[in-house]
Protein backbone atom coordinates (compact mmCIF):
# COMPACT_ATOMS: atom_id res chain seq x y z
CA UNK A 1 0.00 0.00 0.00
CA UNK A 2 3.25 2.37 1.02
CA UNK A 3 4.56 1.71 -2.29
CA UNK A 4 0.91 3.18 -4.03
CA UNK A 5 0.45 5.73 -2.27
CA UNK A 6 4.00 6.78 -3.37
CA UNK A 7 3.39 6.35 -7.10
CA UNK A 8 -0.19 8.08 -6.92
CA UNK A 9 2.04 11.20 -4.72
CA UNK A 10 4.81 11.08 -7.49
CA UNK A 11 2.13 11.04 -10.35
CA UNK A 12 0.21 13.91 -8.76
CA UNK A 13 3.14 15.68 -8.86
CA UNK A 14 4.04 15.30 -12.38
CA UNK A 15 0.70 16.52 -13.39
CA UNK A 16 0.98 19.33 -11.03
CA UNK A 17 3.92 20.64 -11.93
CA UNK A 18 4.80 19.42 -15.67
CA UNK A 19 3.06 22.88 -16.84
CA UNK A 20 5.32 25.29 -14.63
CA UNK A 21 8.51 23.36 -16.32
CA UNK A 22 7.27 23.76 -19.77
CA UNK A 23 6.27 27.45 -19.28
CA UNK A 24 10.50 27.97 -18.54
CA UNK A 25 10.54 27.16 -22.06
CA UNK A 26 14.09 26.14 -24.05
CA UNK A 27 17.60 27.11 -22.72
CA UNK A 28 19.42 29.72 -25.45
CA UNK A 29 22.85 29.86 -25.69
CA UNK A 30 23.18 33.53 -25.06
CA UNK A 31 21.41 36.98 -26.19
CA UNK A 32 21.23 37.62 -29.85
CA UNK A 33 24.45 38.22 -31.69
CA UNK A 34 22.85 40.66 -33.71
CA UNK A 35 22.37 42.73 -30.56
CA UNK A 36 25.09 42.86 -28.78
CA UNK A 37 27.07 46.34 -29.98
CA UNK A 38 30.58 47.53 -28.42
CA UNK A 39 30.23 50.89 -27.43
CA UNK A 40 33.30 51.89 -28.52
CA UNK A 41 32.84 50.79 -32.37
CA UNK A 42 29.34 52.05 -32.15
CA UNK A 43 31.41 55.29 -31.24
CA UNK A 44 33.75 55.16 -33.99
CA UNK A 45 31.07 54.13 -36.68
CA UNK A 46 28.74 57.59 -35.54
CA UNK A 47 32.03 59.91 -36.10
CA UNK A 48 32.89 58.16 -39.35
CA UNK A 49 28.43 58.19 -40.47
CA UNK A 50 28.84 62.35 -39.63
CA UNK A 51 32.13 62.66 -41.66
CA UNK A 52 30.30 60.52 -44.50
CA UNK A 53 27.28 62.65 -44.29
CA UNK A 54 29.13 66.13 -44.47
CA UNK A 55 30.92 64.57 -47.63
CA UNK A 56 28.06 63.56 -48.85
CA UNK A 57 25.71 66.36 -48.57
CA UNK A 58 27.73 69.63 -48.17
CA UNK A 59 30.68 68.96 -50.14
CA UNK A 60 29.13 66.46 -52.71
CA UNK A 61 32.84 64.12 -52.43
CA UNK A 62 30.59 60.92 -53.34
CA UNK A 63 34.44 59.15 -53.05
CA UNK A 64 35.19 59.94 -49.59
CA UNK A 65 31.58 59.25 -48.78
CA UNK A 66 31.62 56.19 -49.78
CA UNK A 67 34.70 55.55 -48.64
CA UNK A 68 33.38 56.51 -45.14
CA UNK A 69 30.43 54.38 -45.58
CA UNK A 70 31.92 51.39 -46.59
CA UNK A 71 34.57 51.34 -43.67
CA UNK A 72 31.38 51.55 -41.16
CA UNK A 73 29.53 48.58 -43.54
CA UNK A 74 32.68 46.44 -43.36
CA UNK A 75 33.81 47.10 -40.06
CA UNK A 76 30.57 47.55 -38.38
CA UNK A 77 27.86 45.69 -39.68
CA UNK A 78 25.54 45.63 -36.49
CA UNK A 79 25.58 49.28 -36.42
CA UNK A 80 22.11 51.17 -35.38
CA UNK A 81 22.77 53.55 -38.29
CA UNK A 82 23.72 50.97 -40.98
CA UNK A 83 20.36 51.16 -42.93
CA UNK A 84 21.95 55.00 -43.78
CA UNK A 85 25.55 53.97 -44.32
CA UNK A 86 23.97 51.31 -47.05
CA UNK A 87 21.57 54.13 -48.49
CA UNK A 88 24.73 56.92 -48.56
CA UNK A 89 27.02 54.44 -50.10
CA UNK A 90 24.80 53.34 -52.80
CA UNK A 91 23.65 57.19 -53.50
CA UNK A 92 27.39 58.36 -53.91
CA UNK A 93 28.38 55.29 -56.38
CA UNK A 94 25.53 56.40 -58.26
CA UNK A 95 26.41 59.75 -58.49
CA UNK A 96 29.83 58.52 -58.99
CA UNK A 97 28.13 56.67 -61.81
CA UNK A 98 27.06 60.17 -63.65
CA UNK A 99 30.15 61.67 -62.87
CA UNK A 100 28.51 64.10 -60.56
CA UNK A 101 29.73 65.90 -57.27
CA UNK A 102 33.11 67.71 -56.75
CA UNK A 103 35.39 64.22 -56.83
CA UNK A 104 36.67 62.44 -60.17
CA UNK A 105 35.22 58.70 -60.43
CA UNK A 106 38.65 57.78 -60.75
CA UNK A 107 39.91 58.62 -57.44
CA UNK A 108 37.72 55.50 -55.99
CA UNK A 109 40.44 52.98 -56.13
CA UNK A 110 39.19 49.20 -55.63
CA UNK A 111 41.59 46.47 -55.05
CA UNK A 112 41.23 43.00 -57.11
CA UNK A 113 44.04 40.96 -55.34
CA UNK A 114 46.99 42.86 -55.52
CA UNK A 115 45.92 45.08 -58.49
CA UNK A 116 44.30 48.16 -58.56
CA UNK A 117 41.79 49.17 -60.46
CA UNK A 118 39.16 52.18 -61.29
CA UNK A 119 35.72 51.43 -61.57
CA UNK A 120 33.40 52.30 -64.32
CA UNK A 121 30.22 53.86 -64.19
CA UNK A 122 28.26 50.34 -64.58
CA UNK A 123 30.43 49.14 -62.10
CA UNK A 124 29.67 52.18 -59.77
CA UNK A 125 25.94 51.54 -61.11
CA UNK A 126 25.70 47.86 -60.15
CA UNK A 127 27.26 48.48 -56.82
CA UNK A 128 25.29 51.34 -55.94
CA UNK A 129 22.12 49.05 -57.01
CA UNK A 130 23.59 46.46 -54.61
CA UNK A 131 23.85 48.65 -51.52
CA UNK A 132 20.48 50.09 -52.06
CA UNK A 133 18.95 47.01 -53.00
CA UNK A 134 20.30 45.71 -49.76
CA UNK A 135 18.73 48.59 -47.92
CA UNK A 136 15.25 47.82 -49.20
CA UNK A 137 15.54 44.06 -48.65
CA UNK A 138 16.82 44.36 -45.16
CA UNK A 139 15.53 47.48 -43.47
CA UNK A 140 11.81 47.55 -44.51
CA UNK A 141 11.15 50.39 -41.70
CA UNK A 142 14.20 52.89 -42.61
CA UNK A 143 14.04 56.04 -43.14
CA UNK A 144 15.96 55.84 -46.13
CA UNK A 145 13.85 53.02 -47.79
CA UNK A 146 11.77 55.81 -50.09
CA UNK A 147 14.79 57.61 -51.44
CA UNK A 148 16.60 54.30 -51.88
CA UNK A 149 13.22 52.69 -53.98
CA UNK A 150 13.48 56.35 -55.73
CA UNK A 151 17.17 55.80 -56.74
CA UNK A 152 16.42 52.05 -57.48
CA UNK A 153 13.82 53.08 -60.35
CA UNK A 154 16.48 55.17 -61.82
CA UNK A 155 18.54 52.63 -62.79
CA UNK A 156 16.40 49.89 -63.53
CA UNK A 157 14.79 48.45 -59.70
CA UNK A 158 16.37 46.75 -57.23
CA UNK A 159 18.17 43.29 -57.46
CA UNK A 160 16.65 39.88 -56.28
CA UNK A 161 18.70 39.12 -53.50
Amino acid sequence: MKQFLSIAILLIALVVFAPVTKAQGTVRSGPDPSTLRDPELEKDSMHNLEVARNYFKLKKAYVAALKRAEEIIAGNPNFTRIDEARYMAGASSLGLAENKGKQKPSLYISFDGTTKKTLTAEEFREMGRDYLSRLVDEYPDSNFRAQAEDALRTVGGAKKQ
